[in-house]
């Protein structure tokens, strides 16, 4: 076995433990760096057009891979480095313990009925509108949240980080972050943001497909339907606006057997998104289920891309005899 994909497979899910254990660093966090780093560049280069949001993506997403390619190079002089770089990186993109923390608690708010701390808490997991929402707006925005970002924040950087290493944990991570702060469909970022939300629309494609898969697979774990999970799955994700998030929404959707999607409400507007499922109206247990299924969606994915990394070699070769023969 080369030493490469046995290294960042160990890495991989070294990486997942930190995240589980010790969750996201609390002091200088290097995302929070570079997104302070992203908003000055942005101050520079802002525009009302896509050239200058395509030269602000190159410079950050770029820089950031090049970077993660160094620290391969290093890498392969020592398998240790190689693992701990890869285990440190995988550490610093991950966010599945923040998520679960934020859901539970969320979860626990809704239970007790205190609105007003949960309508406090909603904007740490999404950018709806909190004050205009009820108990069962909250748990729907919350389910969605949680489904979501389990895909963004958990299953897509892992894939990226079989697939690519360093390079694409960082590359990947970098994507998402300029998604979420200038891929909006508001007046200021319409154009600016296009060429974010098209790179991460892209880098989601097929990792927001695994989480769907690894979600039905998943749902019997928390008492949901692998069966429900996987017809909505099939039958609503391609109603969502998003070619991605519907995905793993429809997923959960279906696993947890309530409706999601209808009117949601943000700060620049509402938008009528098409209902995904035909269960009922999600409440706080939902939310605390989606918790519960987000995890083990996350186990699963640590597992399954450690094997695509250990599997990463002999593909590539399979796929040389194949175009030279």
């Amino acid at each position: 076995m080369p030493r490469v994909s046995l290294g960042r497979a160990v890495g991989l899910v070294l990486g997942v433990a930190a995240d589980a254990v010790f969750g996201d660093p609390e002091r200088y966090h290097p995302v929070a760096g570079f997104g302070r780093a992203a908003a000055a560049l942005e101050r520079k280069l802002y525009r009302d057009h896509r050239a200058g949001g395509v030269a602000h993506v190159v410079v950050l997403v770029g820089g950031t891979v090049l970077a993660g390619v160094a620290a391969e190079r290093l890498g392969r002089r020592s398998q240790v480095f190689e693992v701990l770089s890869t285990a440190a990186a995988t550490w610093v993109v991950l966010g599945g313990s923040s998520l679960a923390d934020e859901g539970t608690a969320m979860g626990r708010e809704l239970d007790g009925g205190d609105l007003d701390a949960a309508r406090n808490r909603l904007p740490n997991l999404c950018g709806r509108e909190p004050r205009k929402l009820d108990t069962m707006g909250l748990a729907k925005a919350t389910v969605e949240s949680v489904a979501e970002n389990t895909s963004d924040a958990v299953v897509a950087p892992l894939f990226w980080g079989a697939v690519a290493g360093v390079p694409g944990l960082l590359g990947y991570r970098a994507a998402n972050t300029l998604d979420a702060m200038v891929g909006h469909r508001n007046e200021r970022y319409r154009r600016f943001g296009w060429a974010a939300a098209r790179l991460d629309d892209v880098a989601n494609l097929l990792p927001s497909r695994l989480a769907a898969l690894l979600t039905a697979a998943g749902a019997p774990v928390v008492g949901g339907s692998a069966g429900e999970a996987w017809r909505t799955w099939r039958r609503d994700a391609a109603a969502h606006p998003s070619p991605n998030a519907g995905q793993v929404e429809a997923a959960f959707a279906g696993a947890l057997e309530v409706r999601l999607g209808g009117r949601t409400v943000y700060a620049h507007g509402a938008e009528d998104r098409p209902v995904l499922g035909h269960g009922r109206n999600p409440d706080a247990g939902h939310v605390t289920r989606a918790v519960e299924l987000s995890r083990v969606v996350g186990a699963s994915a640590a597992a399954v891309t450690a094997l695509i990394a250990l599997a990463r070699p002999r593909l590539r070769r399979a796929v040389r005899r194949r175009t030279s023969a």
